[in-house]
């Protein structure tokens, strides 16, 4: 909602309050300010409307969580570099329903940007490999699959990667 320098000006602000009630004896006051503004320093790294969309993903609802993202109007500036990775990440998510090249360019830029999670990069990765097998790049969609295997540490997307490789066996 806010730009990220925006976040930092308010957490700095109410910081200064905090300051000033300290200053006059009000101490309560204080400590409520200082536990206050982490909300704007945690937003600056977790952009709202992301947690947003990521949440109507969790409820399978493509076209709210693609009304959270649309909201956002200019990533390049308004987002951090992880945020713009998490939120081409959900773009291609959204895309790989209906448009595969679009898709496969909003994965690309996103694993290019970086995600936290070794679970985002390796679902990221194996969208890629589908795209790539679909395309008929079957040396690609190996390569692309066996880095999945190796950031999936809990084995939860062997199922998916055991019927990827039978495709591949297919082609």
């Amino acid at each position: 909602m806010f730009h990220k320098n925006i976040k930092i000006i308010i957490a700095a602000l109410i910081l200064i309050t905090a300051v000033w009630q300290f200053t006059e004896s009000n101490i309560g006051n204080g400590i409520f300010l200082i536990i206050l503004s982490i909300i704007p320093v945690f937003l600056y790294f977790k952009n709202e409307l992301i947690i947003l969309s990521f949440l109507q993903l969790r409820k399978q609802n493509f076209p709210g969580a693609q009304k959270w993202l649309s909201k956002i109007s200019n990533p390049e500036t308004a987002l951090v570099q992880k945020q713009q990775g998490y939120y081409n990440y959900l773009q291609g998510l959204m895309l790989s329903q209906t448009n595969l090249l679009q898709a496969e360019k909003f994965f690309k830029k996103a694993i290019q940007l970086g995600l936290n999670m070794d679970m985002d990069l390796a679902v990221a990765k194996l969208n890629l490999a589908g795209i790539a097998m679909s395309r008929r790049r079957k040396l690609e969609a190996t390569t692309l699959i066996s880095e999945v295997k190796k950031l999936d540490k809990q084995g939860m997307l062997k199922d998916q990667i055991s019927m990827m490789k039978e495709q591949m066996k297919k082609m």
